[in-house]
């Protein structure tokens, strides 16, 4: 694992600061005939998950950013809203289009449009030929930003010089779909405000009546906290260590009450696990559309709604004290009471569980690391609306177990790893009680062994579960079930000029999304950059 931590701090993203298209889900496989070992070029990069889907309106196109990351200066401009399309869309698409070509690592990059983050992302790892990848998010969310002139600042932090020659080069892109009235598309239900911090404080407007945080949560940089839920305490003999080991969780505080509390994703990056050869044309789950945590703070509202600001944290727990890594952006989202100035309520509960944590080492010439981790949080709180006391409890519940197992030398070292995230919000007052059930489940099942001849071999799986129930007098009204399955088998030898690496591997993705909105299953097959299938199940 030494060898893969100086890999990492090399290849690794670094800035601590969708969809991503390709054939379509029911083209035919490329090639059934792949060659023996990668060359020097490799299919384009793509993943199965769903395209974003775009209604039949009148549509609009802005460019927000077009640039080339040599180094890490940020891109800077203005944007303007579109003309011709309202100022209440249907839908707003935000699409990047990236080319790079040579050798370069994984870059981890941010878009910014009012000082709202509206896009992170990383980018993937270039063949001597070239590449070029797109990715698409639905950023309808963010519209009361989008209907003003606002400063741009983009960022993928890069470097080139006379070893790494990779230039990024982006375009970025907003398409704004018309809401056109009876028999179209109506204006989508967004927000009213969009908010970010000033200097680490919140000022709601004082007629809030749902407030929802995102944070985009990244631990990357390099170094360990890129590989946190490998990290081990002392005194476990291991190349990356953290006071409690890989147990991490991120907190969002009000005013210094706990407010909030969620598993971080697992992202690996396209230099993850020492092995770029798993990802050239297929990622990782959310390597290039990275979502952020939510948190329904609507409990906090009747306390935030007093026009005062209010000091908001985030925190990852499990971080060693002064050790950076982790990057933790947050966006508030604001849906306010048309018909009321003034929303009053109070919090009427906090009820934080004994945040568990125990990582148990076991010596021998296998080295052993076990650890369990939970957490439990239920918050409630109301408001006094012009429609009523609504009243919204979030009860969230937290799991992490893991196996970490790893020789001397760290020549063979892997992990098998589960996260749960499980959260109920509970909103009643507002017509019938509704109950949502969200079930999230990471995993993360790996090895990566450096053998004979420095052949260095990694077979890992990557999973991105969730269930969701919406519950309404006691009837389901809607529901959905994902499950975003990577698994890849990649060898290479190590320590050798890129043309003597003689790599070969396999990569599979399987991307279904199914429930009462419809059906999406799709899986791409690759062998040696080769796409040899691509197919839909639905």
């Amino acid at each position: 694992m030494r060898r893969r931590i100086i890999m990492s701090m090399l290849a690794g993203v670094t800035l601590a600061a969708s969809t991503l298209l390709g054939a379509g889900p029911a083209s035919a496989a490329e090639s059934a005939d792949p060659p023996a070992e990668f060359g020097t070029d490799w299919h384009d990069p793509l993943t199965a998950a769903p395209p974003v889907v775009a209604p039949d309106t009148r549509s609009c196109e802005v460019t927000v950013a077009q640039a080339q990351f040599r180094d890490f200066t940020p891109y800077e401009g203005g944007y303007a809203p579109p003309e011709g399309c309202g100022d209440r869309w249907s839908k707003v698409v935000l699409r990047l289009d990236g080319d790079v070509k040579g050798r370069q690592y994984d870059r981890l990059g941010y878009l910014h449009i009012g000082g709202v983050e509206v896009f992170r992302t990383s980018t993937p790892q270039p063949s001597p030929d070239g590449i070029e990848w797109s990715v698409e998010k639905d950023v309808t969310r963010y519209s009361d930003t989008l209907r003003a002139r606002q400063p741009v600042e983009m960022l993928i932090g890069n470097v080139v010089d006379d070893t790494y020659t990779g230039v990024i080069d982006v375009k970025v892109t907003l398409t704004f779909y018309a809401a056109e009235g009876v028999g179209k598309p109506a204006a989508a239900a967004t927000p009213d405000r969009v908010l970010t911090l000033q200097d680490g404080a919140l000022t709601t407007p004082r007629n809030s009546e749902r407030i929802v945080a995102e944070v985009y949560a990244t631990g990357s940089g390099g170094g360990c906290e890129e590989y946190w839920y490998l990290t081990v305490p002392d005194p476990a003999p291991y190349s990356c260590r953290a006071d409690n080991g890989p147990y991490r969780e991120v907190q969002i505080r009000v005013d210094g009450q706990l407010a909030g509390i969620a598993e971080p994703f697992p992202t690996v990056w396209t230099g993850g696990w020492s092995n770029p050869f798993l990802w050239y044309v297929v990622p990782g789950p959310r390597a290039f559309d990275i979502k952020p945590v939510e948190y329904d703070l609507t409990p906090f509202a009747g306390l935030l709604n007093d026009g005062r600001p209010h000091r908001i944290d985030v925190s990852v727990v499990g971080v060693p004290e002064g050790q950076t890594g982790w990057s933790t952006p947050v966006n508030v989202l604001v849906w306010q009471d048309a018909k009321r100035a003034r929303v009053s309520g109070a919090l009427t509960r906090v009820e934080a569980g004994t945040l568990a944590n125990s990582s148990t080492y076991t010596p021998g010439s296998e080295h052993r690391l076990d650890t369990e981790g939970s957490h439990r949080l239920t918050v409630a709180g109301y408001v006094d609306t012009s429609h009523g006391r609504v009243r919204t409890t979030v009860s969230r519940e937290l799991a992490n177990t893991s196996v970490h197992r790893w020789t001397d030398g760290e020549n063979t070292d892997g992990l098998k790893a589960t996260w749960t995230d499980d959260e109920t919000v509970t909103v009643d007052g507002r017509g019938p009680a509704t109950v949502t059930r969200t079930q999230r489940t990471y995993t993360m099942d790996g090895t990566t062994t450096l053998g004979a001849g420095d052949r260095l071999r990694t077979v890992l799986s990557l999973g991105d579960r969730a269930a969701v129930d919406e519950i309404r007098s006691g009837r389901r009204v809607a529901w959905s079930r994902l499950d975003d399955t990577y698994a890849g088998d990649a060898t290479y030898t190590a320590n050798v000029p890129r043309d003597q690496r003689h790599a070969v591997a396999t990569t599979r993705e399987r991307y279904r999304l199914h429930g009462s909105a419809g059906c999406h299953d799709r899986t791409l097959v690759t062998v040696q950059g080769v796409l040899t299938q691509d197919r839909d199940g639905c």
